[in-house]
């Protein structure tokens, strides 16, 4: 079966490649979005009661329920309320509750880097400064306001202001060429197989 699709592996790049050029073509015409990351540091305000390696540990477990809290509708209103907040308000407020939090949780993507005590922020806009001000929204809001969700014994730091990419995150065109192309490749190689096998029962 091996020696068999050896022999079809111009074909298979063929269609592999066909199925790439598809998906590039269809992510062209998704919603384009850009992204800005933020870097925000958690930090202990007792720094002489325990060992390097257990502050930061405590910090990742306090990094995994703040991931948790922004998400919320609690954390989005805090961010909606903000002093300063230049992002658009009023697409949000025309949404549905439903719509609102599914967009949030989609386009407010946090995550606890860990072996350290940095927590990683990307937000996605529809284009670079709409990104670049939701960014900075919730990069501010969360170091003036996470004191409510932790306590005052961790405070967060701001060491990495919003950076917005220069090119569209959303979608990933590299990303949905490379799927299309494994994918085009693997269901044309399934269905060389499946048609030998009835060549051979037909025959035999």
């Amino acid at each position: 079966m091996w020696g068999f699709l050896a022999k079809k592996i111009p074909a298979l790049i063929g269609w592999g490649l066909l199925v790439a050029i598809i998906t590039s073509a269809i992510s062209w015409f998704l919603p384009w979005q850009y992204s800005a990351e933020s870097q925000v540091l958690l930090l202990s305000s007792d720094r002489f009661g325990a060992d390097p390696y257990t502050e930061i540990k405590a910090a990742e477990r306090v990094g995994e329920n703040l991931v948790q809290l922004m998400k919320t509708t609690d954390f989005y209103k805090k961010v909606f309320e903000s002093t300063g907040a230049t992002f658009d308000k009023a697409a949000w407020a025309a949404m549905s509750e439903r719509d609102r939090r599914k967009h949030w949780r989609k386009d407010v993507q946090p995550a606890m880097l860990y072996g350290t005590s940095l927590l990683r922020v990307v937000v996605y806009g529809k284009n670079q400064a709409e990104a670049l001000a939701l960014s900075s929204s919730v990069t501010r809001a969360l170091a003036a306001r996470a004191g409510e969700y932790i306590g005052s014994d961790i405070s967060v730091k701001i060491v990495s202001d919003s950076l917005v990419s220069r090119w569209p995150a959303r979608p990933n065109f590299a990303l949905n060429a490379i799927l299309g192309f494994l994918a085009g490749v693997v269901l044309s190689g399934l269905w060389l197989i499946a048609k030998h096998r009835r060549h051979h029962l037909v025959f035999n």
